[in-house]
């Protein structure tokens, strides 16, 4: 009895013995999976930044009705070049003048939880549905030679009432102070109304001259519009005399009559326009009708966005909600 007893004591210790050597063998195992465990987090916690940093970046949507207008174009692009440059992604949508898609398109742009809306020109007051929208997701919309109102935080554009009335008074001077002039306008975008505006007061001072038309340019297709539209009316005033100039609201249309004048083979008419294009440089050049331009610093205004846009999203707000930059006239005598 004594004896089996000891043996099982033996047989427990020899047991126990096992047990613990068993434990001593596996323990090393666990050790290299806790490091791997905290390895995998580590590597985990390296990735989350490049992850989130991704999520940081800064998307912009552009939305414009207007970008086959060579100026909407040009100033679009230097905007897009520039906040590029900043590590910004940028999509740009063009409507093709259709406001109702524009409203859209904000909305869309809305849904995508973009961090910033520029609008490329258009009248905010055409838009009201998509910038309440953008309002409502708290997203900023930023005009870009458009305009101001409700729900749009800055717009930077020309000063537009400058560009009007230079442009007007050269016309008003080139004339002699005296004729009949036919304005082109398009109130759509409310830069070009606001010149219209102010060409039309700044010939108002002259009481020789009178506007006989205020015409609407169509657009897209303003220099075709223009010229047609030209041509019906070399033909209701089918005489030299009947027109001593036309005062254009930006260079295409401009262009557009310059060119009906040309091919109706009418002289001493003076065609003025906005925007200092380079095809209105080489008309002036050549003395052609195409007297005088106004050249908009569309590549400010591009730089100028990306800086504004860049200092909201860092808690910076405008001291107001409109910037303008002045223009300068060209003519025969200063064109390069």
């Amino acid at each position: 009895m004594f004896r089996h007893s000891w043996c099982n004591s033996w047989r427990v210790g020899i047991v126990a013995m096992l047990l613990l050597l068993l434990t001593a063998c596996v323990a090393p195992a666990v050790a290299p999976a806790a490091d791997s465990g905290a390895a995998q987090s580590e590597a985990a916690a390296t990735e989350a930044p490049a992850e989130e940093a991704g999520g940081d970046t800064v998307t912009i949507a552009v939305v414009t009705p207007y970008m086959a207008n060579a100026t909407t174009k040009f100033v679009i692009d230097q905007f897009e070049q520039y906040a590029t440059e900043a590590g910004w992604n940028v999509s740009v949508t063009d409507t093709n003048a259709d406001f109702n898609a524009l409203v859209s398109r904000i909305e869309d742009a809305v849904t995508q939880d973009v961090d910033a809306i520029v609008l490329g020109m258009g009248d905010p007051a055409q838009m009201t549905k998509g910038l309440e929208s953008a309002q409502a997701a708290g997203i900023p919309v930023f005009g870009l030679d458009a305009g101001t109102g409700p729900g749009v935080v800055l717009n930077i554009t020309s000063d537009n009432a400058q560009l009007g009335k230079e442009t007007a008074h050269y016309l008003a001077e080139a004339i002699g102070g005296a004729g009949n002039v036919i304005l082109f306008t398009h109130d759509p975008h409310p830069g070009v109304r606001a010149r219209a505006e102010a060409a039309a007061a700044e010939l108002a001072n002259y009481p020789d001259i009178t506007v006989i038309e205020s015409r609407h340019i169509e657009v897209p297709g303003p220099v075709d519009f223009a010229r047609t539209l030209t041509q019906d009316l070399l033909t209701a005033y089918p005489n030299d005399g009947d027109i001593a100039g036309i005062w254009a609201g930006w260079d295409e249309p401009a262009l557009g009559a310059v060119q009906a004048i040309e091919a109706a083979g009418r002289e001493g008419i003076v065609v003025v326009g906005i925007d200092g294009t380079d095809f209105a440089q080489e008309e002036i050049k050549k003395g052609s009708s195409f007297k005088a331009t106004i050249a908009q610093d569309f590549d400010t205004m591009a730089k100028e966005m990306t800086s504004v846009i860049s200092g909201y999203l860092e808690g910076k707000m405008p001291e107001s909600d409109v910037m303008t930059i002045p223009g300068v006239l060209i003519t025969p005598e200063t064109v390069e």
